[in-house]
């Protein structure tokens, strides 16, 4: 395994994978998704589509969203803070479709829609964090499943 480095002026050009107009990644792609007619359907294309992009074999296992700001040093500070704010523009994105939710009556009034954001994004990283150290997609699907069989957790 070989060292990356990598800047916060060169990662859209050196990385366009971080760039959010950009298909694919761990949150991301439930930005898309955000048009799914209710919240379970929100969470399952988010988690889905994490799944289906953190082991896709054309590319490499994870995200770098996701891990890339927890591996930065300080002379990665940038990149580690453009990384950050992109993973939380993620989760405020999830959160304001959580909120419809409540307001629509697909979740109920006492749901907290940020606390079930946060819920998601965190099943989102971790599944892009268990794909980067080799578990299968399988294995990921069925996590995914268990965790969809508790929604919303209460």
């Amino acid at each position: 395994m070989g060292t990356h480095r990598f800047s916060s002026r060169c990662l859209p050009r050196q990385h366009p994978a971080l760039v959010p107009e950009r298909p694919g990644g761990t949150v991301r792609a439930g930005r898309r998704q955000a048009d799914q007619p209710t919240a379970l359907g929100v969470v399952t294309a988010i988690l889905a589509g994490v799944i289906r992009t953190t082991t896709a074999p054309s590319g490499p296992q994870g995200c770098m969203g996701v891990q890339g700001a927890l591996a930065a040093g300080e002379s990665g500070r940038a990149a580690r803070e453009l990384l950050i704010g992109w993973r939380n523009d993620g989760y405020l994105r999830i959160r304001e479709r959580f909120e419809r939710a409540v307001e629509e009556g697909d979740l109920s009034t006492e749901a907290d829609a940020g606390l079930l954001a946060r819920y998601v994004t965190t099943l989102a990283h971790g599944i892009a964090v268990q794909a980067a150290g080799g578990v299968c997609r399988d294995e990921l699907r069925a996590m995914a499943d268990a965790a969809l069989r508790g929604w919303p957790p209460r």
